[in-house]
Protein backbone atom coordinates (compact mmCIF):
# COMPACT_ATOMS: atom_id res chain seq x y z
CA UNK A 1 0.00 0.00 0.00
CA UNK A 2 2.89 2.34 0.73
CA UNK A 3 4.45 1.87 -2.72
CA UNK A 4 1.52 3.39 -4.72
CA UNK A 5 1.31 6.30 -2.25
CA UNK A 6 5.05 6.99 -2.41
CA UNK A 7 4.90 6.74 -6.22
CA UNK A 8 2.09 9.32 -6.36
CA UNK A 9 4.00 11.63 -4.03
CA UNK A 10 7.11 11.28 -6.20
CA UNK A 11 5.12 12.08 -9.36
CA UNK A 12 3.55 15.15 -7.74
CA UNK A 13 6.96 16.29 -6.50
CA UNK A 14 8.47 15.90 -9.98
CA UNK A 15 5.58 17.81 -11.57
CA UNK A 16 5.95 20.66 -9.09
CA UNK A 17 9.70 20.80 -9.67
CA UNK A 18 9.19 20.74 -13.44
CA UNK A 19 6.68 23.60 -13.21
CA UNK A 20 8.96 25.83 -11.12
CA UNK A 21 12.08 25.11 -13.17
CA UNK A 22 10.33 25.54 -16.54
CA UNK A 23 8.48 28.71 -15.50
CA UNK A 24 11.62 30.38 -14.13
CA UNK A 25 13.54 29.36 -17.26
CA UNK A 26 10.81 30.79 -19.52
CA UNK A 27 10.84 34.10 -17.64
CA UNK A 28 14.63 34.29 -17.91
CA UNK A 29 14.54 33.51 -21.65
CA UNK A 30 11.89 36.16 -22.32
CA UNK A 31 14.01 38.69 -20.49
CA UNK A 32 16.19 38.73 -23.61
CA UNK A 33 14.27 37.11 -26.49
CA UNK A 34 11.16 38.44 -28.26
CA UNK A 35 7.77 36.90 -27.48
CA UNK A 36 6.49 35.86 -30.90
CA UNK A 37 3.44 33.88 -29.78
CA UNK A 38 1.26 33.86 -26.67
CA UNK A 39 -1.46 31.51 -25.35
CA UNK A 40 -4.11 34.13 -26.22
CA UNK A 41 -3.02 34.20 -29.87
CA UNK A 42 -3.37 30.42 -30.05
CA UNK A 43 -6.74 30.43 -28.26
CA UNK A 44 -8.15 33.15 -30.53
CA UNK A 45 -6.97 31.28 -33.64
CA UNK A 46 -8.67 28.09 -32.44
CA UNK A 47 -11.86 30.03 -31.69
CA UNK A 48 -11.82 31.43 -35.24
CA UNK A 49 -11.43 27.96 -36.75
CA UNK A 50 -14.25 26.56 -34.57
CA UNK A 51 -16.54 29.39 -35.68
CA UNK A 52 -15.74 28.66 -39.34
CA UNK A 53 -13.49 31.67 -39.89
CA UNK A 54 -10.03 31.83 -41.39
CA UNK A 55 -7.59 32.19 -38.47
CA UNK A 56 -5.72 35.49 -38.51
CA UNK A 57 -2.88 36.59 -36.27
CA UNK A 58 -1.26 39.90 -37.17
CA UNK A 59 1.77 40.43 -34.97
CA UNK A 60 5.24 41.90 -35.45
CA UNK A 61 7.69 42.27 -32.58
CA UNK A 62 9.54 45.59 -32.33
CA UNK A 63 12.01 46.87 -29.74
CA UNK A 64 11.08 49.58 -27.25
CA UNK A 65 12.95 52.28 -29.17
CA UNK A 66 10.78 51.56 -32.25
CA UNK A 67 7.55 52.35 -30.40
CA UNK A 68 6.26 55.90 -30.09
CA UNK A 69 7.10 57.24 -26.60
CA UNK A 70 3.47 58.40 -26.45
CA UNK A 71 2.16 54.83 -26.33
CA UNK A 72 3.64 53.75 -22.97
CA UNK A 73 2.50 57.09 -21.54
CA UNK A 74 -1.02 56.50 -22.87
CA UNK A 75 -1.36 52.99 -21.44
CA UNK A 76 0.08 54.11 -18.09
CA UNK A 77 -2.42 56.99 -18.00
CA UNK A 78 -5.26 54.64 -18.92
CA UNK A 79 -4.38 51.37 -17.21
CA UNK A 80 -1.83 51.80 -14.44
CA UNK A 81 -0.85 55.28 -13.18
CA UNK A 82 1.69 53.95 -10.67
CA UNK A 83 3.33 51.41 -13.01
CA UNK A 84 6.86 52.80 -12.52
CA UNK A 85 6.48 52.84 -8.71
CA UNK A 86 4.82 49.60 -7.63
CA UNK A 87 6.31 46.10 -7.42
CA UNK A 88 3.71 44.52 -9.69
CA UNK A 89 0.67 45.03 -7.45
CA UNK A 90 -0.92 48.43 -6.86
CA UNK A 91 -2.16 48.11 -3.28
CA UNK A 92 -3.75 51.57 -3.39
CA UNK A 93 -5.93 50.60 -6.39
CA UNK A 94 -6.67 47.17 -4.92
CA UNK A 95 -8.00 48.75 -1.70
CA UNK A 96 -10.02 51.30 -3.68
CA UNK A 97 -11.50 48.56 -5.90
CA UNK A 98 -12.44 46.43 -2.88
CA UNK A 99 -14.20 49.38 -1.25
CA UNK A 100 -16.04 50.37 -4.45
CA UNK A 101 -17.04 46.77 -5.21
CA UNK A 102 -18.99 46.62 -1.95
CA UNK A 103 -21.54 48.94 -3.56
CA UNK A 104 -21.12 48.15 -7.28
CA UNK A 105 -23.07 45.44 -9.10
CA UNK A 106 -20.45 45.24 -11.82
CA UNK A 107 -17.14 44.58 -10.10
CA UNK A 108 -14.04 46.41 -11.26
CA UNK A 109 -10.55 45.00 -11.14
CA UNK A 110 -7.23 46.57 -10.25
CA UNK A 111 -4.83 44.64 -12.49
CA UNK A 112 -1.54 46.37 -13.19
CA UNK A 113 0.36 46.35 -16.48
CA UNK A 114 2.72 43.82 -14.90
CA UNK A 115 -0.19 41.50 -14.06
CA UNK A 116 -1.65 41.88 -17.55
CA UNK A 117 1.74 41.08 -19.08
CA UNK A 118 2.07 37.95 -16.94
CA UNK A 119 -1.41 36.84 -18.02
CA UNK A 120 -0.87 37.64 -21.71
CA UNK A 121 2.46 35.84 -22.02
CA UNK A 122 2.10 32.82 -19.74
CA UNK A 123 -1.59 32.18 -19.02
CA UNK A 124 -5.10 31.97 -20.46
CA UNK A 125 -7.70 34.79 -20.62
CA UNK A 126 -10.64 33.24 -18.71
CA UNK A 127 -10.73 34.56 -15.16
CA UNK A 128 -10.69 32.13 -12.23
CA UNK A 129 -9.09 31.82 -8.81
CA UNK A 130 -6.63 29.28 -10.23
CA UNK A 131 -5.52 31.64 -12.98
CA UNK A 132 -5.31 34.53 -10.50
CA UNK A 133 -2.99 32.44 -8.35
CA UNK A 134 -0.70 31.70 -11.29
CA UNK A 135 -0.92 35.36 -12.32
CA UNK A 136 0.39 36.46 -8.92
CA UNK A 137 3.26 33.98 -9.22
CA UNK A 138 4.29 35.05 -12.74
CA UNK A 139 3.89 38.74 -11.88
CA UNK A 140 6.29 38.29 -8.98
CA UNK A 141 8.75 36.50 -11.29
CA UNK A 142 8.77 39.11 -14.06
CA UNK A 143 9.05 41.97 -11.58
CA UNK A 144 12.02 40.16 -10.05
CA UNK A 145 13.77 39.26 -13.32
CA UNK A 146 12.76 41.99 -15.79
CA UNK A 147 13.17 45.75 -15.79
CA UNK A 148 10.11 47.99 -15.98
CA UNK A 149 11.10 48.90 -19.53
CA UNK A 150 11.22 45.21 -20.47
CA UNK A 151 7.78 44.59 -18.95
CA UNK A 152 6.40 47.54 -20.92
CA UNK A 153 8.08 46.31 -24.13
CA UNK A 154 6.56 42.84 -23.80
CA UNK A 155 3.17 44.30 -22.85
CA UNK A 156 3.04 46.63 -25.87
CA UNK A 157 4.10 43.80 -28.19
CA UNK A 158 1.77 41.08 -26.89
CA UNK A 159 -1.48 42.77 -25.89
CA UNK A 160 -4.60 42.21 -28.00
CA UNK A 161 -5.48 45.47 -29.80
CA UNK A 162 -8.15 44.30 -32.22
CA UNK A 163 -9.58 41.18 -33.83
CA UNK A 164 -6.54 39.12 -34.78
CA UNK A 165 -4.26 42.10 -34.09
CA UNK A 166 -1.60 41.97 -31.39
CA UNK A 167 0.96 44.55 -30.41
CA UNK A 168 1.83 48.11 -31.31
CA UNK A 169 3.39 47.52 -34.74
CA UNK A 170 0.48 45.50 -36.15
CA UNK A 171 -2.01 47.99 -34.71
CA UNK A 172 -0.17 50.93 -36.25
CA UNK A 173 -0.07 49.19 -39.64
CA UNK A 174 -3.63 47.84 -39.86
CA UNK A 175 -5.46 50.57 -37.93
CA UNK A 176 -3.59 53.74 -38.87
CA UNK A 177 -1.44 52.86 -41.90
CA UNK A 178 1.81 53.77 -40.18
CA UNK A 179 4.49 52.25 -37.93
CA UNK A 180 4.56 51.99 -34.13
CA UNK A 181 7.35 54.58 -34.04
CA UNK A 182 5.23 57.16 -35.90
CA UNK A 183 2.00 56.86 -33.90
CA UNK A 184 0.77 60.28 -32.82
CA UNK A 185 -0.23 61.19 -29.28
CA UNK A 186 -3.91 61.15 -30.30
CA UNK A 187 -3.63 57.72 -31.94
CA UNK A 188 -1.86 56.32 -28.88
CA UNK A 189 -4.63 57.66 -26.65
CA UNK A 190 -7.24 56.03 -28.92
CA UNK A 191 -5.45 52.68 -28.71
CA UNK A 192 -5.26 52.92 -24.92
CA UNK A 193 -8.95 53.87 -24.75
CA UNK A 194 -9.97 50.61 -26.46
CA UNK A 195 -7.78 48.25 -24.40
CA UNK A 196 -10.47 47.23 -21.89
CA UNK A 197 -12.33 45.64 -24.82
CA UNK A 198 -10.37 45.85 -28.12
CA UNK A 199 -12.74 43.46 -29.90
CA UNK A 200 -15.80 45.60 -29.18
CA UNK A 201 -14.13 49.00 -29.64
CA UNK A 202 -12.20 50.00 -32.76
CA UNK A 203 -9.42 52.59 -32.37
CA UNK A 204 -9.50 53.29 -36.13
CA UNK A 205 -13.23 54.09 -36.03
CA UNK A 206 -13.82 55.42 -32.51
CA UNK A 207 -17.29 55.86 -31.07
CA UNK A 208 -18.23 58.96 -29.08
CA UNK A 209 -17.51 57.01 -25.89
CA UNK A 210 -13.98 56.16 -27.07
CA UNK A 211 -13.40 59.78 -28.13
CA UNK A 212 -14.36 60.91 -24.61
CA UNK A 213 -11.99 58.32 -23.17
CA UNK A 214 -9.29 59.58 -25.54
CA UNK A 215 -9.71 63.12 -24.20
CA UNK A 216 -9.47 61.89 -20.60
CA UNK A 217 -6.32 59.90 -21.38
CA UNK A 218 -4.70 62.86 -23.16
CA UNK A 219 -5.27 64.98 -20.03
CA UNK A 220 -3.84 62.26 -17.77
CA UNK A 221 -0.79 61.86 -20.02
CA UNK A 222 0.27 65.37 -19.00
CA UNK A 223 0.04 64.46 -15.32
CA UNK A 224 1.64 61.00 -14.98
CA UNK A 225 5.44 60.80 -14.59
CA UNK A 226 7.39 60.37 -17.82
CA UNK A 227 8.23 56.78 -18.74
CA UNK A 228 10.93 55.63 -18.84
CA UNK A 229 12.08 58.07 -16.14
CA UNK A 230 14.42 60.78 -17.40
CA UNK A 231 17.93 60.42 -15.99
CA UNK A 232 19.34 63.38 -14.19
CA UNK A 233 21.43 65.46 -16.50
CA UNK A 234 25.11 64.74 -16.31
CA UNK A 235 27.26 67.75 -15.45
CA UNK A 236 28.50 69.36 -18.64
CA UNK A 237 32.17 69.01 -19.34
CA UNK A 238 34.27 72.16 -19.54
CA UNK A 239 35.41 72.94 -23.00
CA UNK A 240 39.11 72.74 -23.62
CA UNK A 241 40.69 76.00 -24.47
Amino acid sequence: MRKPVSKIIRIIRNLVLFFFISSILAVLIYRFLPVYVTPLMVIRSVQQVVSGEMPTCKHTWVSFDKISPNLPMAVIASEDNRFAEHNGFDMIEIKKAMKENEKRKRKRGASTISQQTAKNVFLWPQSSWVRKGFEVYFTFLIELCWSKERIMTVYLNSIEMGKGIYGAEATAKYKFGTTAAKLTKGECALIAATLPNPIRFDSAHPSQYIKRRQSQILRLMRLVPKFPPVDKEQPTKKKKR
